[in-house]
């Protein structure tokens, strides 16, 4: 599952792609699913057209494209749709980490509250 961040890195550098696929009225097929996985295979980040004859709903088309080819769905825009996947012995795309523990920096934000009112140091009701 990629993060809030990674999607976004992932869609900067998405920007200047063009699509390499283009779903048709045939819908996703075996054929479309192996040009996925292919172009997916030689560049980690692909975009894919979801043409306006497709009769699938382009959140349901990345959905079912990302779940044959075992990739990430990074945007869905219009009727183009991002794909990630990491090649499995040389990644070219270095994704941000995800922060360890994002809850953690919720609890922090909450004991300061806790220590505040315990002071008798709370300035929100003056």
């Amino acid at each position: 599952m990629l993060t809030g961040k990674q999607r976004r890195h992932l869609r900067a550098l998405a920007h200047e792609l063009r699509p390499l696929v283009q779903i048709g009225k045939g819908g996703i097929d075996d054929g479309l699913v192996k040009a996925v996985d292919q172009a997916l295979a030689d560049h980690e980040l692909i975009k894919v057209k979801v043409g306006e004859s497709a009769k699938l709903d382009r959140h349901e088309a990345a959905d079912a494209l990302a779940a044959k080819t075992q990739s990430f769905v990074a945007q869905v825009l219009g009727h183009t749709v991002v794909l990630y996947r990491a090649h499995p012995d040389d990644p070219k795309i270095t994704l941000p980490r995800a922060k360890a523990g994002a809850s953690d920096d919720d609890a922090d934000d909450e004991g300061d509250d806790a220590s505040d009112a315990a002071d008798g140091d709370n300035d929100h009701e003056q």
